[in-house]
């Protein structure tokens, strides 16, 4: 796994799943004893001292249900709902046709489109950044600046208003890798 797919995994991971889910106890554990620093592929140690210090899980996800969960949640964290036009369909047709397995979920989660950049990036062919890029381009970056300014300003924790610093950056830097593969 490279270090493009561990950021999206982590990330991903966090958005797609409740604190309180038992398979997010050992990147909860690397936060919370400041060890995940040393497997952080980007230089993020000040936003990461942070999301050590407010990592109360009861908070944590307190923050996390009255921000994405439920009709009257304050942070949709559905592409379908920041994108005029867009559908869950598009976004199921995309990551179906590049072969990724996806549940019943809605696939225009934030947390399932970080996951799917890890998946693309974990079974890609050799050279192939087209579908990571398209994921990017059409899937993410038209909406992803706006909803993680709404969880910056909705958030009751620091976690989260950190999460969203952290993710806004990692996002921009990954951006710039595929990029730059293009060009070379």
């Amino acid at each position: 796994m490279n270090e493009f797919s561990i950021l999206c995994r982590a990330l991903g991971s966090l958005y797609y799943r409740q604190p309180q889910d038992p398979l997010l106890v050992p990147l909860f554990t690397l936060i919370r004893e400041g060890k995940l620093a040393a497997n952080w592929p980007l230089e993020q140690d000040e936003l990461l001292t942070r999301l050590q210090k407010s990592c109360d899980i009861q908070q944590i996800a307190a923050d996390y249900n009255a921000l994405f969960v439920g009709e009257e949640c304050r942070v949709s964290p559905y592409r379908s709902a920041w994108v005029d036009g867009a559908s869950e369909t598009d976004v199921r047709a995309f990551l179906t046709s590049r072969g990724m397995p996806l549940g019943e979920n809605p696939a225009d989660h934030i947390g399932t489109l970080l996951l799917a950049a890890s998946w693309l990036e974990d079974n890609a062919a050799e050279d192939e950044n087209e579908a990571l890029e398209t994921l990017f381009e059409e899937y993410l970056l038209p909406w992803v600046g706006t909803f993680l300014g709404k969880v910056e300003a909705h958030a009751a924790t620091t976690f989260w208003r950190t999460l969203a610093l952290l993710t806004r950056e990692a996002i921009s830097a990954m951006w710039d890798e595929l990029q730059e593969e293009e060009e070379e």
